[in-house]
This record gives structure tokens, C-alpha cells and sequence, in this order.
């Protein structure tokens, strides 16, 4: 069978296998025909050499962590064939860590983690591949052009997740979200934010292509100018962008008792002069709180899944920006000035 894999660690090895062996048993009882996988930075960073590891024993790693395909088999019976699934990408430590042991893999202590295309794991970039019942995830029927969008929006759904359980901690009548970079990870923030009823903001450097007309779409707010510009502060800022400037930035512009999620990551070293004492009164003085998030574990996988089947699917189509046959991997994995999200299909 085919697959797109690397050698990690080599930059620019990204080939198209076509013998690839069939996925072993051992790597789980649910056997599926891939439909697509989706592209993001973490792959293009994976086949720029910068991080990346291949299972024990391989040279090579199967790349592909955004999942979409159809159940071939399944002996447990947990999914049916036929059955719309994406796979979970990381799976516990095998120590166990204290969270990895209740099924928060997402904040493992020890960083013994395993994942899909990352880390150990083989990915999903691959005509067929296996998965254990329990990291395989039931789509709704009417998600099989979207459903690849999963695994970006169970990242954001752990995100809103961690969000409401600290505004919890007080009275917590939120109505403004800032969203800033309008990629695929920033546009499904905002759109868990609209479908939480929030008066929802979306801050890009784009002034063209589809990002101010995808924000529209939500009934959302565009807007391409610097933070400090912005004409509120807002209760909740989601941070995707992970220029080191603007995380700067939103963190002194949210309001008293705001919160600030991390979820963009900076390349590091870049030295910024900041004033680190008045963003330290700022946040004691006005009860504020900052936190990164990373990943998601099942229950932000089934949030995710959700919030998908109740989106519009016109919309989140849209945000789908091009779709590659696998044949063209090249292509897929090149990017192009106004890509939201790129896909590639092994099947239809």
C-alpha cells in the first residue's frame, strides 16, 4: 500500500512509498481505509527536520496526525464497518504518569507519550491503518467532507474545556472572545466561541483572501490591526499565533479577571524589551490568568465531534481551502498563499 512518510531528523526527505506492508495487527484490533489527512505546521516543521520520531526499530516515520476514514473491521465490535472514524493521535505513557493513568494523555508528567505521525507512532498517511478500539473516534455520517477537521478542533475544544473551568472559579459572565490568527486552529476557536453564544473577535494580518470572509461567516468580528488598537478588552483571549509580540500584547490587553490561553508556539530566540513588571501587576492586580494548552484527550475528541455535527458544514467545507490526491503529495505538502486548510485524499 502507499504511504507518506519521512526520515526523521533528515530535512526535505518526504517521499511516497508504494510498497508500504500492511499495518500489523499489534497496532490495534480496527482496521480502516484511510479517506484523507489533513496538513498542518507540525507536519511541515516534522519534514523540515526539526523534530520527529520514527516507531522503535524504523528509519522511517509514516507521517499524518489529522485522521478521516471508513471502518473495515473492528472483532471488538466497538465501531462497525462502513462507520466514519478519526484516530486519536497521542496515546498514554507506558509508565503511567498520574494523568496518563485516567486518561489525561494530554498533560503527561514525564513525557513518555507516544503519537500518531509525531512521535513513535506510524501515521495516518497511509491507504489502511489500525488503531486500538479505544483511540478510535465515531464521526456523524454527514461529516465525511469535513470530518479531517477533527482532530484541530479537539485541541480547541480542550482549550475552551480549561477555559470555563477557571472562569469557574468566581461569578464568570463572559461576553467578549479575542481570537488572534485566523489559521485553521484560531477559526474553530471562534467558532466554539459563536456557538457559545460570545460576541466572538478574530484578529489576522491578512487584509484579503479568504480569512475576513470566513470570520464574517460566524457572524464574528475581523479585524487586521495591532492588539494595542483594539477598542475593548476582552474576557477571553485565545492566542494562535504564537508570535512572541502579540502574545505579549494580549496579555496586557485582557480584561480583569480574563483569561489567556496559549495555544500558538513560538520558535524562540527572539529577545523582546518588555516592561515583565508592570504585565506582573497587571495580572495580580486585576485577578487575570495565563495558561498554554496542548493536545486533547477522548472527551475533547467526542467535544470536538459535537460541535462539528452542529456546525455549518457549508462553512466548515470552506475552510478547506485545497483538496490533493495523494499521487500529488507534493503539492500537498507545499504551501500556498491563501491555504486555510489543505487536505490529502487516499480515497473518495
Amino acid at each position: 500500500m502507499r504511504a507518506v512518510t519521512v526520515r526523521p531528523g533528515v530535512a526535505n526527505s518526504l517521499s511516497l512509498v508504494e510498497d508500504q506492508p500492511e499495518p500489523p495487527a499489534e497496532e490495534g484490533a480496527v482496521l480502516v481505509e484511510a479517506l484523507a489527512v489533513g496538513i498542518c505546521g507540525t507536519d511541515h516543521e516534522i519534514i523540515a527536520g526539526e523534530y520527529g520520531d520514527a516507531p522503535p526499530g524504523a528509519d522511517r516515520l509514516i507521517i499524518g496526525h489529522e485522521s478521516l476514514g471508513r471502518v473495515i473491521e473492528d472483532p471488538s465490535g466497538t465501531v462497525q464497518p462502513g462507520d466514519l472514524v478519526a484516530g486519536i493521535v497521542r496515546h498514554p505513557d507506558p509508565v503511567p504518569c498520574p494523568n496518563c493513568a485516567v486518561g489525561e494523555w494530554d498533560m503527561c508528567r514525564n513525557g513518555q507519550y507516544t503519537e500518531h505521525g509525531i512521535k513513535a507512532l506510524p501515521g495516518f498517511a497511509r491507504d489502511r491503518w489500525r488503531i486500538e478500539p479505544q483511540f478510535a473516534v465515531k464521526l456523524d455520517p454527514a461529516l465525511a467532507q469535513v470530518g479531517v477537521l477533527l482532530e484541530p478542533t479537539s485541541v480547541v475544544a480542550k482549550a475552551w474545556d480549561h477555559i470555563e473551568r477557571i472562569g469557574h472559579r468566581a461569578e464568570w459572565q463572559p461576553q467578549t472572545v479575542l481570537v488572534t490568527g485566523a489559521g485553521p486552529i484560531g477559526l474553530l476557536a471562534a467558532l466554539l466561541g459563536t456557538q457559545r453564544g460570545l460576541a466572538v473577535h478574530v484578529l489576522d494580518r491578512a487584509t484579503d483572501g479568504p480569512k475576513p470572509e470566513l470570520v464574517a461567516g460566524l457572524g464574528a468580528t475581523y479585524h487586521a490591526v495591532p492588539v494595542n488598537d483594539l477598542p475593548f478588552e476582552p474576557d477571553v483571549v485565545i492566542e494562535c499565533t504564537g508570535a512572541p509580540t502579540v502574545v505579549l500584547d494580549v496579555m496586557c490587553k485582557a480584561g480583569p479577571t480574563g483569561i489567556v490561553c496559549l495555544a500558538g508556539v513560538s520558535s524562540g530566540g527572539r529577545i523582546i524589551d518588555f516592561d515583565a513588571g508592570a504585565l506582573n501587576r497587571s495580572l495580580v492586580l486585576e485577578n487575570n490568568v495565563v495558561f498554554g494548552s496542548v493536545n486533547a484527550n477522548r472527551r475533547h475528541w467526542n467535544m470536538a465531534a459535537q460541535a462539528l455535527a452542529r456546525a455549518d458544514q457549508v462553512w466548515l467545507e470552506s475552510l478547506i481551502t485545497r483538496r490533493v490526491p495523494v499521487n500529488r503529495y507534493a503539492d500537498a505538502y507545499t504551501p500556498g498563499p491563501d491555504d486555510i486548510k489543505v487536505v490529502l485524499e487516499f480515497a473518495s
